[in-house]
């Protein structure tokens, strides 16, 4: 596929690009900073200027392509990654702003040109746990797709603003439009720098509800969501099948969620974050769950 991917130069994009790179497929990485990585074309642009984002999705991804003198391809398919991560980088109505208008500007422009498949990064904070002033606990274990989303903070609100654009661009296109509401992301050398303290003190990850999605597998299941056709507007959770500390999940719920429902039974080592819709709809099949073996 020739993919456009926004945001590829940051930390959980650059895993992606690597993965879709080793299917074979040609991305060209929209981002405010290229991404040093072999078989990846950068092109720099600001996604909340619209001018920018029509140029780039109809433009030609890299030199080669001028070769056949057919004119500019099209993109197969667009995956956004691209905004401001997180809380506490900038104002808080920048982060609203970058994050929602862009998210608007990059489908509106996807559509317009052709695409019928566009993969949108949301985000494990749309539940309101994550960045909650205080602890504020989930309405029921384990959460899936249908917990409510009321978040408290401009991050988390733009990404519950950018699901609610996606689901209104896809009733009028007709094309499938799927976002990854993605939990914390691992790195490969973030399991020896940072697990040995979630061992000792499991609180450190109360509010990620205890999970994690390891950088590679987000690879696969961007893979599986440009694979699976015909779904239409679809949000996924995106974690690991386990947790990220060593007490079991009895003991968690214990000590952290006393009087939260139980929906059903949890295994001892399993994420209270379920995985289970993008398994049962893409196929998703995480390889990277046994971060334990990774602390030598």
């Amino acid at each position: 596929m020739r993919i456009l991917f926004t945001g590829g130069t940051g930390k959980a994009g650059r895993h992606v690009i690597a993965h879709l790179l080793g299917l074979g497929h040609k991305v060209l990485n929209l981002d405010l900073q290229p991404l040093d990585q072999p078989g990846v074309a950068n092109r720099i642009a600001d996604i909340t200027d619209a001018g920018q984002v029509f140029d780039v999705m109809a433009s030609y991804a890299d030199f080669d392509e001028l070769d056949p003198g057919t004119g500019v391809p099209r993109f197969d398919a667009v995956v956004h990654f691209a905004a401001v991560p997180r809380i506490l980088l900038k104002s808080d109505n920048e982060c609203f702003r970058v994050n929602t208008l862009g998210t608007y500007n990059v489908i509106d422009a996807a559509l317009k040109f052709g695409v019928r498949k566009v993969i949108f990064a949301s985000s494990e904070t749309t539940y309101g746990v994550c960045f909650a002033d205080g602890t504020r606990q989930p309405d029921y274990l384990p959460i899936d797709e249908d917990h409510p989303t009321v978040p408290e903070d401009s991050y988390a609100m733009s990404k519950l603003a950018n699901e609610v654009t996606a689901q209104c661009f896809q009733r009028r296109s007709g094309a499938d439009i799927y976002g990854l509401r993605i939990n914390n992301v691992i790195e490969p050398q973030d399991y020896a720098r940072d697990f040995p303290a979630y061992l000792a003190d499991p609180a450190l990850r109360r509010r990620n509800i205890f999970a994690f999605i390891d950088a590679r597998d987000l690879g696969q299941m961007v893979e599986r969501s440009l694979q699976v056709d015909g779904l239409g507007y679809q949000v996924f959770n995106v974690a690991n099948d386990t947790h990220s500390v060593g007490e079991t999940s009895d003991a968690l719920i214990a000590r952290f969620y006393e009087g939260v429902p139980i929906s059903r039974a949890i295994g001892p080592r399993e994420s209270f974050y379920s995985n289970a819709k993008a398994k049962a709809l893409l196929g998703f099949a995480p390889q990277h769950n046994d971060w334990r073996a990774k602390l030598g």
